[in-house]
């Protein structure tokens, strides 16, 4: 072993610690579409998915901080990291309003988680290609952003359907966790382009 050998600190996997926080995340949604479809019990496996989510991020964040040389830019790597966290808190936590609310997830709540976990899986397409290969990493980030179109398409014919709602106070209540729901959407749609952006400076 060389003498440089001795100073220079491991290069950690950081595409593999991204995917196994990512992992953690599509359980979560996994459990939170099983919610939406009116698995009751299913919102205890959303709420045990998020601190094991966190568990991950720092372990990313630990990693960064002793990495020597990565192949994204740390800045990269943490917003990733976050958004990727940001979406598994938002499902915990729409599963902890519509507790509070005493509201019980629709049809269009399930379609919405449905779309939600599509999009992380090729999300974790994308994070599995960064590096090594552009075109694949763009492409899966683009699906995602394709997927989070169609989720904002089931967001709109959802919120068309409670204007049939003739309880106004279970109107209100739905519309909140559809909100809810449009915001991890539009997390998905920051971390896909995060992915881009990445790709991007790398070139």
């Amino acid at each position: 072993m060389s003498v440089s050998r001795w100073f220079l600190p491991e290069q950690p996997d950081v595409i593999g610690l991204l995917r196994a926080q990512t992992a953690v995340t599509l359980e979560g949604l996994e459990a939170f579409a099983r919610w939406a479809h009116g698995d009751v019990g299913a919102a205890q496996a959303v709420r045990d998915a998020e601190p094991r989510g966190d568990r991950r991020k720092r372990e990313l964040v630990s990693a960064l901080r002793a990495a020597f040389v990565i192949p994204l830019e740390p800045e990269d790597v943490f917003a990733l990291s976050r958004g990727i966290d940001q979406i598994l808190d938002y499902a915990r936590d729409l599963v902890a309003e519509a507790d509070v609310l005493d509201c019980a997830p629709d049809e269009g709540l399930a379609a919405m988680a449905d779309l939600m976990g599509d999009a992380v899986r090729h999300l974790d397409d994308a994070i599995a290609a960064l590096a090594t290969d552009d075109d694949a990493a763009n492409a899966a980030a683009e699906s995602a952003i394709g997927v989070q179109h169609h989720i904002g398409n089931a967001y709109y014919r959802g919120m068309e359907n409670l204007l049939h709602e003739g309880d106004m106070r279970a109107r209100i209540k739905l519309r909140e966790l559809y909100r809810r729901c449009a915001r991890i959407g539009e997390v998905i749609i920051e971390v896909a382009e995060r992915i881009m952006y990445a790709i991007v400076k790398q070139r």
